[in-house]
């Protein structure tokens, strides 16, 4: 009789190492098998490379994981950490043995599995060979382990698997799907890329754009029905780029025909289309109101200079295109003309055309650069039946765009409060307007007088369409930390909110001749949804719930209001995000968010600075938006000119403090804080003021308003609102002594500087001087410069190598936990 032999397999996912490990046996494995699997037709004994078939190819044989353990049992292993399975008693047969590992920290291990067959193992759907090592950030991990049984087995199967850490990181081994929510979840999956409802509201196109790991994307269009939501059409291909004509409820687009460009049409009820034009002129065109022209913005290149030496002429002259031109072309439908409009050395734009298609209003804007504002507009409204042209102002200040009421006779015009020589102003006396804080007025275009429609409403402007169907004026705004959609009544100015399901509004569209809406938004604890909002009936109806898909298996922290009152009596708003699984009885570190240069940190989700994938880490992260915030109401806007942080830091320092205080949760010696741009200088500038932070982080960070103010692309444009009127001449003492780097002696926090080293917002330089002064001082700081990068970091595994940079710091001074810096930046002696 012949003794049977059982051979044990080991797959060492990294070589071992001495070091002291904490072992971590899996007890539990999620089991989908045996499942049949054939060997081939064996046409010959050889492949084409001279090998012969093994057994083992049969490993080749593909599952979709996801599928297949969706029906899967739980199997228990033995206090060893073995399972035993029977082997089929004939033929063969693949299982599927799965299991989640999770750390709540940067750890590296080694993985170990052995079992008497063949198999292979997968980490988050990638096969891992036997000289890998297993390195976890902080979240879910699914390890799936593909297993061959065969008839020629001489024993029961067995699976053991062990992982091993470095460093005695806690690590979790377990059949709970609970996902963190990371930097994945916003730069990957599907989103909105806009909305758009036919003029008589019965369709509605919706446009997304589907986001891949390695950062690859798509866009497709889907056409619903925008009573039930149910999808007519979905295409990658003209719907992606259609419109909707502005009244005769049909698509169009265009494409390249056998005679040019060719505008077609497309009827939404049977999809037929039609060539309206052949040889259409090339360019970007929009409809006139009645279909019978469409009027194009034709670009004229400008004057070049020579490469080697280059002339600017002013100051906008740095920027890329800006010596380029604009203008405004005609084509008939009817006749096929083509002809000019506007012509000249400045720029011309598009504002509006009247409903009954007559009139064009378009506008010329010309830099002023020895006043404020720097620059000024001059608005035309030309009879297109006779190209007799009225003027209705010249150089105006501080008015943005404008567009016809209904009936041609009034406009809806945007700008700051000190448009119209501040009629719009509530402001204290004393104050300077912050003209980043959008105010509307109507002008009468029979008298020339404008009237202000939210002189007395403290939510900003950001845009604001008047409707053709119901005659209201539809405002999105920013509310505090929400974005709303109002309406305005402008026969009585009465202003009201329209009740929307998100708190973050992000795209709307309204139909021209129904009382249809559609929106789409998100919220603090949620991704985008889209809704249909019936405006008679005063409700909005879920159409399409990206949210559900996109957070399966996310568990979030609660998110919590918190205000306070700062020291002259004004009521700070914020929130605060807890980790997951939150237990009042620990002490958790603390990041502090802010920007405050001078939108509102508002309540998205999907947002850079997500405050929910900072919390998902085990911080409790707080945020506010204090004095000069934009959302609030002038007043409390104005308090942002010539500020630069004076009021800012104080309110974050006592909000900070505060919130300690009431928080007993909260390590105070633990905190750390981080911003951007602004919010990367009020980092540099609270770092000066105080240290009660363990660390802190600064991105785009202005160090020196000296050289701020005029070095970036705009950086004077901003200044000429944040600090209206003070330069480095007639206020040297404000630009030193609100500028960080004119007190980087008071700073003792360790810093670090991010910055991509082709920003033309804030430039590189401005982190550059920090650096030095730092290190001639012998601070602890860090200056990590991505790329290739401008003000924002978007190239996708930049982007993710600079979160890590965020995280791994923080982790190093708020939770004591070196690793995951040593391991992207090790010391190095130059």
């Amino acid at each position: 009789m012949k003794k049977k032999i059982c051979f044990i397999l080991v797959l060492f996912l990294s070589i071992p190492t001495l070091y002291a490990a904490k072992d971590v046996k899996v007890m539990q494995y999620k089991h989908v098998g045996p499942i049949t699997v054939n060997k081939p037709f064996m046409a010959d004994t050889m492949n084409v490379n001279g090998k012969p078939y093994e057994v083992k190819n049969l490993l080749k044989s593909t599952l979709p994981f996801d599928r297949a353990l969706s029906s899967s049992e739980v199997l228990q292993a033995d206090t060893a950490g073995t399972v035993s399975f029977a082997i089929p008693q004939k033929g063969y047969a693949l299982h599927l043995f799965s299991f989640f590992l999770n750390s709540d920290r940067y750890v590296k291990g080694t993985l170990e599995v052995t079992g008497n067959g063949a198999f292979e193992v997968y980490v988050n759907d990638n096969p891992v060979g036997s000289s890998s090592d297993l390195t976890m950030e902080p979240r879910r991990y699914e390890i799936v382990i593909k297993y061959l049984t065969t008839e020629t087995d001489t024993c029961n199967a067995t699976l053991k698997t062990v992982f091993k850490s470095k460093d005695n990181a806690e690590v979790i081994a377990s059949l709970n799907p609970e996902k963190r929510y990371t930097l994945n979840n916003i730069l990957e999956g599907k989103d909105f890329r806009g909305i758009a409802v036919s003029p008589n509201g019965k369709y509605t196109l919706v446009k997304y754009i589907n986001r891949f790991p390695k950062g690859k994307s798509e866009s497709y269009s889907q056409l619903l029905d925008a009573t039930t939501g149910r999808v007519l059409l979905q295409d990658n291909g003209f719907l992606t780029n259609a419109r909707w004509m502005p009244k005769s409820n049909l698509l169009y687009y265009t494409r390249k025909g056998l005679n040019g460009k060719e505008l077609i049409t497309v009827d939404p009820t049977n999809m037929r289309e039609t060539v309206l034009v052949d040889n259409l002129p090339e360019g970007t065109f929009k409809f006139t109101p009645d279909e019978a022209s469409l009027l194009f913005t034709v670009e004229e290149e400008g004057p070049k200079e020579g490469n080697e030496l280059i002339r600017v002429l002013e100051p906008n002259d740095r920027l890329p295109g800006f010596r380029d031109r604009s203008f405004i072309w005609r084509y008939d439908l009817r006749s096929g003309l083509y002809e000019q409009l506007t012509f000249g050395y400045q720029d011309t734009y598009i504002n509006d055309i009247s409903a009954d298609g007559r009139y064009l209003l378009f506008s010329i804007d010309e830099n002023t650069y020895t006043e404020l504002p720097h620059t000024r507009s001059s608005l035309y409204k030309m009879d297109l039946t006779n190209m007799a042209v009225d003027t209705i102002w010249e150089k105006a200040p501080y008015v943005n765009q404008a567009a016809f009421s209904p009936d041609g006779k009034q406009l809806l015009v945007t700008g700051s409060g000190d448009a119209f020589d501040g009629i719009g102003l509530n402001i204290k006396e004393g104050q300077l307007s912050n003209d980043f804080d959008g105010q509307l007025f109507i002008y009468n275009l029979t008298d020339r007088k404008a009237t202000p429609l939210t002189k007395d409403f403290n939510p900003n402007v950001m845009n604001a369409v008047w409707n053709r169907y119901d005659g209201q004026i539809y405002i999105l705004t920013e509310d505090q930390d929400c974005q709303y959609i109002y309406t305005c009544n402008p026969v009585n100015g009465k202003i009201k909110q329209i009740v929307t399901s998100e708190e973050v509004i992000s795209g709307y569209s309204l139909a021209n001749a129904a009382p249809v809406l559609f929106y789409y938004g998100q919220s603090a604890s949620n991704a985008n949804r889209l809704y249909a909002y019936d405006l008679k009936g005063g409700k909005s109806k879920l159409m399409y719930d990206l949210s559900s898909d996109k957070l399966k298996d996310i568990v979030l922290g609660e998110v919590h209001d918190w205000n306070f009152t700062s020291d002259d009596g004004t009521t700070i708003q914020g929130r605060y995000y807890l980790p997951p699984h939150f237990d009042p009885s620990k002490k958790y570190p603390m990041i502090v968010y802010y920007y405050g240069g001078t939108a509102p940190t508002n309540r998205m989700l999907e947002m850079r600075y997500s405050m929910h994938m900072y919390a998902a880490l085990g911080y409790v992260v707080y945020t506010l938006n204090p004095s000069g915030t934009t959302g609030f109401g002038q007043e409390f806007a104005a308090r942002h000119v010539n500020a630069w942080g004076i009021k800012t830091a104080d309110e974050i320092i006592k909000g900070t403090k505060l919130f300690c205080k009431e928080h007993n949760f909260v390590n105070d010696k633990k905190i750390g804080c981080i911003g951007a741009s602004y919010g990367g200088f009020m980092t540099q500038y609270l770092q000066t003021r105080t240290d009660i932070f363990a660390a802190a982080i600064s991105h785009a960070g202005i160090s020196a308003l000296s050289s701020y103010w005029g070095e970036g692309y705009w950086g004077y444009g901003y200044c000429s609102v944040a600090n209206k009127g003070t330069y480095p001449w007639n206020n040297p003492e404000f630009f030193t002594k609100q500028s960080p780097l004119f007190n980087a002696d008071k700073i003792n926090t360790p810093i670090l500087l991010l910055h991509g080293n082709v920003d033309t917002n804030v430039p590189i330089g401005e982190s550059i001087q920090m650096f030095a002064a730092l290190k001639i001082l012998g601070k602890t700081v860090e200056f990590v410069q991505v790329d290739g990068e401008n003000h924002g970091i978007m190239g996708y595994s930049k982007r993710i190598g600079w979160q890590n940079t965020i995280f791994a710091w923080f982790a190093k001074w708020l939770k004591d936990e070196p690793e995951w810096w040593t391991a992207m930046y090790p010391e190095r002696t130059l």
